[in-house]
């Protein structure tokens, strides 16, 4: 987490929900929208800032793979790998704005070629640490995640505005 003393360089919102969909690529006059979707779980919308490096991944992926934010049927909290549930990541630069007079301005956020970059790197240490948890790989819980650096449409479905800001 964020302390005052630093930077901030990385946001994080994590959503619980019940069934989310995602377009990781639009319509054209060749194709269909393209979608990914998942079930019950977690979905995690990330921004990487200025200063991010690729040795915090570790540390974000653990944090949010670990954190008892999920509820199980019995009412308890746990971490998503035990619920197990589904994960759907979402690029997320908006998370980085901050308002200069009317206007939105993202001049802390990461340039694209590195947000790009750490945003792979993220996609894949989750996947490696999901796949360390028996009970998550057991459960055909799946992974799924939006395109960087393109507008997307999602649809989300949750039981209640169960919304977490993270910092690092």
């Amino acid at each position: 987490m964020a302390t005052l003393d630093r930077e901030v360089a990385a946001r994080v919102v994590l959503q619980q929900c019940l069934n989310a969909k995602l377009q990781v690529k639009p319509q054209d006059e060749d194709s269909d929208a393209e979608w990914v979707e998942i079930q019950r779980g977690m979905v995690i919308y990330i921004c990487f800032f200025k200063g991010s490096s690729k040795e915090l991944i570790s540390k974000i992926v653990g944090s949010l793979l670990n954190v008892k934010l999920s509820e199980s049927d019995s009412g308890k909290h746990v971490a998503i790998t035990e619920l197990p549930g589904d994960i759907l990541i979402v690029p997320q630069a908006t998370l980085g704005g901050k308002s200069k007079g009317r206007c939105m301005q993202y001049h802390s956020n990461a340039g694209k070629e590195q947000g790009m970059e750490l945003y792979e790197l993220f996609i894949a240490q989750c996947q490696k640490e999901l796949e360390a948890h028996a009970q998550w790989l057991e459960s055909r819980a799946v992974l799924r995640y939006g395109t960087y650096g393109n507008r997307q449409v999602l649809t989300l479905d949750t039981n209640g505005p169960y919304t977490h800001l993270l910092e690092f």
